[in-house]
C-alpha cells in the first residue's frame, strides 16, 4: 500500500543504525581509541595471566593473580623505558644536529649506484640533499610541535592510566560481558554472533601477539646486526624499525629507507653487507615468520591493505594506519559469517517449504 514495503524499510532502518554507529565512533574517536588500545593490551597480557592461573593456589582469588601480572608488566615497562630512553634520546638528538654537517661532505658522491644510474648521480644526490635540508629546516618546528604534543599528552595522562585499568577489567569480566551481550540477542542470531565473537577473539589474539613478536624480532636482529657492522646510530635505527613494524606494509619499507639514508650520509662503508642482511631478513620476515604467526584469520589482500592504510591515514592519522588491517579483517569475518548464516537459513527455509509442499501433495 502506497508503495511501502516492510522488507525495504527494515533494510533502510538497519543501514541507518549502522551509519549512526559509525558516526558515534567518529565523534567519540578518542574514547574508542583508548578502548581499542586497552583491548590490544589485554591480548598481550592474557597469556601471562593464563600462565599464572595454572600455578595459582585455589585459595588465592583470580583477581589477585591478574593484578600481580599487571603490576609486574607495568613495572617492567617503566624499568626498560628508564634504562634505554636516555640513550635513544641522545642518539636522536645527535643525528639531528649532525645531519647538516653530514650533507656538506663528499660521502654521497661515493655511494654505490647501479651502472645505468651513474649518469643521474648528481641529480639524485641533489634531490636527496634537498629533501633532507627541507626536513632539517623543519626540525625545530617539528621539535616544538612534539613538545606541545608531549604537554598535551601529559594533560591527558588519564588516558594512559585508563588503558591498563580497562585492560584489567576486560580480562577480569570478559567472559561475563560476552555472555551478557549474547543474552540480548534472539536465539536465532545468538549462534551467528557467538561464531563472530569467537572468530574475532582468535583474530585479535593472533594479530596482536604476532605484531609484538615481529616487532621484537626486528628490534633484536637489527640491533645485533647493526652493532656488529658498526652502523652509526644502531640502537636508534633498531628501535625505529621495531616500532614501524606495527604499521603493516608501509612501516617496514619506511624503516629500510631510513636505515639506508642514515648509512649513506654518515659514510657507512659496508654497504653490500648491509643490503644483503636487510634483504635476507625481509625475506625471512615476510615469507616465513609473518605467514606462520598470522596463519589464520588475518589474511588480507595487499590491495585492501593499501586502500585501508590510505583510508586509515585520512580518518585517524597514525592510529588509523595502525588499526586499518584489523578493521578490514574484522569486516571480512563479519561479512563471511553473515553470508554463511543467511545462506544456511535460506536453504533451511527452502527445505522446509519443499517438505511442507510434499506433505500437502501427499494428502491431496
Amino acid at each position: 500500500m502506497l508503495g511501502f514495503e516492510v522488507g525495504t524499510a527494515r533494510k533502510v532502518w538497519t543501514a541507518s543504525l549502522i551509519a549512526l554507529l559509525f558516526f558515534i565512533i567518529y565523534v567519540a574517536s578518542t574514547t574508542v581509541l583508548v578502548v581499542v588500545f586497552a583491548v590490544f593490551f589485554s591480548y598481550l597480557i592474557y597469556p601471562m595471566v593464563e600462565l599464572v592461573e595454572r600455578v595459582r593456589p585455589r585459595r588465592v582469588p583470580r583477581v589477585a593473580s591478574i593484578a600481580l601480572v599487571f603490576v609486574v608488566v607495568v613495572a617492567l615497562i617503566a624499568v626498560v623505558g628508564s634504562l634505554f630512553g636516555v640513550q635513544l634520546q641522545d642518539q636522536a638528538t645527535h643525528l639531528l644536529t649532525q645531519l647538516p654537517t653530514l650533507m656538506r661532505t663528499d660521502v654521497p658522491n661515493r655511494l654505490p649506484l647501479p651502472h645505468f644510474l651513474e649518469p643521474l648521480r648528481e641529480r639524485i644526490v641533489d634531490f636527496v640533499r634537498g629533501q633532507i635540508e627541507t626536513g632539517s629546516d623543519k626540525a625545530v618546528p617539528m621539535a616544538r610541535s612534539l613538545g606541545l604534543g608531549v604537554v598535551h599528552a601529559a594533560s591527558n595522562l588519564i588516558y594512559l592510566v585508563l588503558i591498563p585499568i580497562l585492560s584489567f577489567l576486560l580480562i577480569k569480566d570478559g567472559a561475563q560481558m560476552r555472555d551478557a551481550f549474547l543474552a540480548l540477542l534472539s536465539k536465532r542470531h545468538r549462534r551467528l554472533w557467538s561464531d563472530i565473537v569467537d572468530d574475532l577473539n582468535v583474530l585479535l589474539s593472533k594479530y596482536v601477539r604476532a605484531l609484538l613478536i615481529l616487532s621484537l624480532a626486528t628490534l633484536f636482529c637489527y640491533g645485533v646486526a647493526f652493532s656488529l657492522l658498526g652502523m652509526p646510530y644502531a640502537f636508534l635505527l633498531a628501535v625505529s624499525a621495531g616500532l614501524l613494524e606495527f604499521v603493516p606494509f608501509a612501516g617496514p619499507l619506511a624503516a629500510v629507507a631510513i636505515t639506508l639514508v642514515v648509512a649513506a650520509f654518515s659514510g657507512f662503508p659496508h654497504w653490500a653487507i648491509l643490503l644483503v642482511f636487510i634483504g635476507l631478513y625481509r625475506l625471512f620476515q615476510d615469507y616465513v615468520l609473518n605467514p606462520y604467526l598470522m596463519s589464520e584469520g588475518v589474511e588480507v589482500s595487499p590491495f585492501l591493505v593499501i586502500v585501508g592504510l590510505l583510508a586509515g591515514d585520512q580518518l585517524g592519522g597514525v592510529a588509523g594506519i595502525f588499526l586499518a588491517v584489523p578493521v578490514i579483517a574484522t569486516l571480512k569475518i563479519v561479512i563471511g559469517r553473515a553470508r554463511v548464516f543467511y545462506s544456511a537459513s535460506h536453504a533451511e527455509g527452502e527445505a522446509a517449504r519443499r517438505a511442507l509442499t510434499g506433505e500437502m501433495d501427499e494428502r491431496e
